[in-house]
């Protein structure tokens, strides 16, 4: 992510944007049960800080793992 940001909760387009992904790219990784977890708020779904800094440490040990 470029830069810290107070908010504690990010909407799918802000955290597309952030990683520098599509939205078509992050709704794949959903699919197949890759991507970070997200809450449901109404009709929004959201994903919080921590759950995005987990979902980013897992892709930076599994490649880590594979080298």
């Amino acid at each position: 992510m470029n830069e810290p940001s107070q908010r504690t909760v990010l909407s799918i387009a802000e955290l597309c944007e952030e990683m520098g992904i599509s939205k078509s790219f992050f709704y794949k990784l959903q699919a197949k049960g890759r991507g970070p977890a997200t809450v449901k708020l109404g009709r929004r779904t959201l994903i919080t800080r921590e759950a995005a800094t987990t979902w980013i440490n897992q892709f930076h040990d599994q490649k880590e793992a594979a080298q």
